[in-house]
């Protein structure tokens, strides 16, 4: 198990930011989807409740 972590740890520090940038820019689409659907749904008709 610790020759994986330095092997991890060694593949992180030639990368850069690169993978963290990446990582959050996903989770900030994926939030921004997250939030416009939870906005959106209020605006719906409910037509079916009549």
């Amino acid at each position: 198990m610790p020759h994986t972590v330095a092997l991890l740890t060694a593949a992180s520090e030639d990368q850069g930011p690169g993978s963290t940038v990446r990582i959050v820019l996903i989770v900030s689409l994926v939030g921004a989807a997250l939030l416009a659907w939870f906005l959106l749904r209020g605006y719906r008709n409910d037509d079916n409740n009549d």
